[in-house]
């Protein structure tokens, strides 16, 4: 509890982690709010199916929140009208304000304890946090956005937040490389999915650096651990580099 973990990809999609993440909440009875900036509500129930979790279930009952990106952005950019008390999320699009207030204020209000509620735990997983820099919003924003739910979440509430981030070492983009390096200095657990250098390989999707920062509070060298992976249908294979099926 109380923890901040931070999913980064390079050169693959480390969105097999996110599904991960939301099935393993879901089934452990946490109060999830999902952020999803990517896709469809559509598209994460399918994934859902196949790991065992109905998110329409989920979200009947009241444990997960589902804020779908996609049609918010529509919904603000064509004028559909807004519920009276319940402003859009992502108001910064229409320009009235750079920060993202409302965004923050719908992550508070949802994970804030309910009447009756019994789940085990408040989750923030936001799918993919670069979208909002893609949407206009200013990294500095974009930071404190996520200080603020680190501040509410793990350290009010108790719970956990998780976050996807994409990266490119070699790309020219230095606002979302300034937004992933400073989040890697402030996470408790870097999960840091790559594909290969070799190229592709029917065997081998990638492989996924575990970083866990012990010298965030303590005087000790992180520990980084490294493996390899393949995506199946309806799990993911980790094993150690040099052991995969195309070797042996």
């Amino acid at each position: 509890q109380g923890k901040f973990t931070l999913l980064r990809d390079t050169r693959t999609d480390g969105s097999f982690l996110v599904h991960h993440f939301l099935s393993f909440y879901l089934r452990a009875g946490c109060k999830v709010c999902f952020v999803a900036l990517l896709q469809s509500f559509s598209h994460y129930s399918i994934v859902a199916q196949k790991l065992g979790v109905s998110l329409a279930a989920a979200k009947e009952r009241g444990q997960l929140v589902f804020l779908e990106g996609l049609k918010s952005c529509l919904d603000l950019l064509f004028g559909e009208e807004e519920q009276p008390g319940q402003p859009n999320p992502l108001q910064f699009l229409s320009g009235s304000s750079c920060d993202l207030r409302a965004l923050f204020d719908f992550v508070r209000v949802s994970l804030g304890a309910a009447a009756g509620d019994s789940w085990k735990g408040p989750v923030l997983l936001v799918d993919d946090l670069s979208v909002l820099l893609s949407l206009g919003a200013a990294p500095v924003a974009v930071l404190d956005f996520i200080h603020y739910c680190r501040v509410c979440v793990c350290c009010q509430l108790k719970g956990n937040v998780v976050v996807l981030v994409h990266s490119n070492e070699d790309s020219e983009d230095e606002e979302n490389e300034l937004v992933v390096n400073s989040l890697c200095h402030h996470s408790d657990l870097i999960l840091w999915a790559e594909g290969l250098a070799t190229g592709f390989c029917k065997d081998v999707h990638g492989q996924i650096k575990i970083i866990k920062r012990l010298s965030l509070r303590q005087a000790e060298q992180d520990v980084v651990q490294i493996y390899q992976y393949k995506i199946q249908d309806r799990n993911v294979t980790f094993f150690a580099r040099g052991l995969s099926a195309a070797v042996l």
